[in-house]
């Protein structure tokens, strides 16, 4: 079993974060979109990242709300699991990176150990499903305000979870 890297991108922004993720960890990480190849190698890999945008008013990317039924069938016990994802928390701050806290709650149940919280110290929104006491579930980017802390966030975050996903 191997860790693998899964994503999705409509801009290129999360596709762009997966590949400095990748690099950050210095690893010879398999790196998939899921938009090509679904959700089928998923169960193939005992260590995962997945990443993911959100869109509108909180929903998955596209690309995601086209597997997820398939998605939602996976067991994730004994699989360790990091999470990012990219929102905009100055256009969409009611619901900033909504859909990582509901890839979240989805591998969760599944039963995935999942490493990777950040704080939620440096932003600024109004609510997002992906807190959970002050914390983030995963890495957090936001390419449209903060694209500046980027590398910064990502090198913290690979950081701490090398031990863990590699």
């Amino acid at each position: 079993m191997s860790t693998a890297l899964f994503y999705a991108s409509s801009t290129g922004n999360t596709e762009n974060v997966a590949s400095k993720i990748v690099k950050a960890l210095g690893e010879d990480i398999k790196s998939i979109d899921i938009s090509s190849s679904g959700c089928d190698d998923i169960q193939n890999h005992d260590k995962l990242i997945l990443g993911i945008s959100t869109w509108g008013e909180g929903d998955l990317q596209d690309d995601w709300e086209d597997i997820w039924a398939d998605f939602c069938d996976i067991d994730f016990n004994g699989k360790t699991v990091g999470l990012f994802g990219l929102g905009d928390q100055e256009g969409y701050g009611d619901e900033f990176v909504d859909a990582l806290g509901t890839l979240y709650e989805q591998v969760k149940n599944a039963g995935a150990s999942i490493v990777g919280f950040t704080s939620n110290d440096g932003y600024e929104y109004e609510g997002s499903k992906a807190e959970i006491d002050g914390e983030f579930v995963g890495l957090v980017l936001d390419e449209d305000n903060q694209d500046d802390l980027t590398d910064e966030r990502i090198t913290q975050w690979t950081n701490s979870i090398k031990t863990s996903i590699l």
